[in-house]
């Protein structure tokens, strides 16, 4: 079943509108958030915009060397705290920490992941995008959950991509085992994973007060392309013959700025009260795709899908058991 709400509403922010527009009178002081990949792309931008709003940002990372080089400066109340979303156990005890030193979570993006990367394996055998991109953040917010509870009205914004058209869940085989892997379908999988993930986290905040969505933000230069060669994304129309970004492209892609846009709209627009679970683009709620699909726009059925967001969730919590 399909909410209805998955359906535009009249947003007066688009594709193109920056973060300062969208946050324009918001006031996020006392607010606690976490922003995962928080340091690069559209993530840097999200902790940015947050903390200039008043927000108290933690960004859990990988590499946390490299995210103090990139968050020096930025102004705000930013923390840096170690975590790994291919090691459970490095997620559950950033989990664990973070709810040592604080008593509710407002806020949690999301954000990270990784693209069409070769057949990699993390944790217990997981394929690596449907690992990352979707069980590390279900682990994620499986310990800080209650944080989430307890703050009353808290919003979860997962990052998916219109690449969810490109394969909805393999129910018998997630994590190809079966030698089939095609790393852009890994990807679309994964980024259905996130829709679904949303819809129903959003039920199970809903007593509570507090609400879930998806995210695409559009199309944006970022190193989530660092495993595409140069000859693919010219191939794709993403570079021309030189290396250079196509003109085709240029009009397509969005900078991080406006990237990071429809998160913040998630995570604040008022339009979006009773209206948790849904899937979002361009600073808007998504339309469903119909008998015509448009390939880099709308909301596919399978992505949005009650039943299929329930069965995904038990799935995941069995494979979390065993992590």
């Amino acid at each position: 079943m399909i909410a209805e709400h998955q359906k535009p509403v009249q947003s007066p922010f688009g594709r193109r509108s920056e973060p300062h527009e969208v946050l324009a009178g918001i006031d996020l002081t006392g607010r606690n958030a976490v922003v995962t990949g928080g340091y690069s792309g559209i993530g840097l931008e999200t902790v940015r915009a947050l903390a200039a709003a008043g927000a108290s940002v933690t960004v859990p990372a990988r590499d946390t060397a490299k995210a103090h080089e990139a968050l020096a400066g930025m102004q705000g109340d930013i923390r840096i705290v170690p975590m790994d979303l291919a090691d459970i156990a490095s997620v559950r005890r950033f989990a664990q920490d973070y709810a040592s030193d604080v008593a509710q979570l407002g806020l949690l993006i999301n954000n990270a992941g990784v693209m069409a990367c070769p057949e990699t394996r993390v944790g217990p055998g997981w394929e690596m995008q449907f690992g990352t991109n979707h069980m590390g953040h279900f682990a994620l917010v499986d310990a800080l959950l209650p944080l989430l509870q307890r703050s009353g009205n808290c919003r979860v914004v997962a990052l998916s991509s219109t690449g969810h058209k490109l394969s909805s869940i393999r129910w018998d085989d997630p994590n190809w085992t079966d030698g089939s892997y095609d790393k852009w379908k890994a990807y679309g999988q994964s980024k259905t994973a996130n829709a679904l993930f949303a819809v129903a986290l959003n039920a199970r905040l809903a007593d509570t007060g507090g609400m879930a969505f998806a995210v695409h933000p559009g199309g944006i230069f970022t190193p989530l392309q660092r495993h595409l060669p140069t000859e693919e994304m010219t191939a794709l129309g993403w570079l021309d013959a030189q290396g250079q970004i196509s003109e085709s492209a240029r009009a397509m892609f969005k900078s991080p700025t406006q990237g990071c846009t429809t998160t913040l709209w998630a995570a604040t627009s008022p339009l979006l009260e009773g209206k948790g679970g849904v899937y979002c683009e361009d600073c808007n709620i998504a339309a469903v795709s119909g008998a015509d699909p448009v390939r880099y726009r709308d909301v596919e059925p399978h992505a949005v899908d009650s039943d299929s967001a329930e069965r995904l969730w038990a799935m995941s919590e069995a494979l979390l058991a065993n992590a």
